[in-house]
């Protein structure tokens, strides 16, 4: 096995989403040592996505030779709401049946090493804050927007976690009092009306009932077939449905983004996930949004821009984080 110094050690990052585990090991000064991805098969329950955690944990220390006690630390961020004091996923609607699941214990309990756990939105707004779009910007809001809706605030430098350290559960504020049920419990959810499944529900619903579009082409006429992705792709090509269904959740993003800027005042909304790898087909109606309805002033001041880290957002944000407990511990 090489040789680490203490100082040096390395953090095994987890990033676990409602459809893909990223794990990687990264080195203090930043450096990705390595970097995996694997399916969750979220619908195959908390035990399976477990286990397939673990037994994806140990490929990735066999390929670069590492033994866990050579790991500064084990670092997760995962989708839904945590208690981070209890090292808790408390309820997650991208993961169904994890209610109080203790994944920071069970992890640390096999390896043997200190194991965070932290809300994978909050994470990325970490990454994001410290080594992307968000560098030297002190008050900043990331939202991501993909499967579902999650966000992270960075208050005077700081990630604001809250009291449980459930904060930023951005996708679960209420836009539309009787719109759809959401998974969560609640009704008319940001996440239900803005996100990819959003899009693509929604593109389906209109096409169902009849409404042309060339998506029924491009899934041979399985409409039920429809992806987020997709309607992206035809809304490029000047389809007017799939322009329409975009249209319609940057509308509903931007009165998001309104609730944000009138709360919190930020200078920054960094929108990463995959659904913003549309761009501006997404952020520019909702930036006009954002113009039309927040007050004038925080309107005037807040950038609203793309990410820049792309699908490591989550797993750098989660190696700060482990990093920062390390150091936090350290001085108390």
């Amino acid at each position: 096995m090489p040789e680490i110094e203490r100082d040096e050690l390395p953090v095994l990052a987890i990033d676990l989403g409602g459809s893909k585990i990223i794990i990687a090991i990264i080195s203090n000064k930043c450096q990705v040592m390595a970097k995996e991805y694997y399916p969750t098969l979220a619908d195959e329950g908390p035990q399976s996505v477990i286990e397939r955690i673990l037994s994806a944990i140990d490929h990735v220390l066999s390929l670069r030779n590492i033994a866990p006690s050579q790991l500064d630390s084990i670092s997760i961020a995962a989708a839904g709401a945590i208690d981070f004091k209890r090292g808790l996923v408390t309820l997650s609607p991208c993961l169904p049946g994890w209610h109080d699941i203790p994944l920071r214990d069970i992890i640390k309990e096999k390896y043997r090493v200190d194991t965070f756990l932290i809300n994978d939105a909050s994470a990325a707004a970490l990454g994001e804050h410290h080594i992307g779009a968000g560098r030297g910007i002190d008050n900043l809001i990331y939202l991501t927007v993909s499967t579902g809706i999650g966000g992270g605030i960075i208050i005077n430098g700081e990630l604001y976690s809250g009291p449980c350290g459930s904060a930023g559960e951005i996708g679960h504020m209420t836009i539309d009092v009787n719109g759809p049920r959401c998974n969560c419990g609640n009704i008319g959810c940001l996440e239900m009306l803005a996100s990819g499944t959003a899009v693509a529900k929604e593109a389906i619903r209109r096409i169902s009932r009849g409404e042309s579009s060339a998506l029924t082409e491009m899934v041979e006429g399985k409409i039920e077939n429809i992806t987020t992705e997709q309607v992206s792709i035809a809304a490029q090509g000047g389809d007017s449905l799939a322009l329409e269904v975009i249209s319609k959740a940057a509308t509903y993003l931007g009165v998001g983004m309104v609730n944000l800027v009138n709360i919190f005042n930020p200078e920054m909304i960094i929108v990463g996930g995959g659904v913003a790898k549309m761009g501006d087909l997404l952020l520019n109606p909702a930036r006009q949004v954002v113009r039309e309805r927040a007050y004038q002033l925080p309107a005037q001041a807040v950038r609203i821009v793309p990410a820049q880290l792309g699908d490591d957002a989550g797993v750098f944000g989660a190696a700060f984080f482990a990093f920062q407990q390390k150091f936090e511990g350290e001085r108390r």
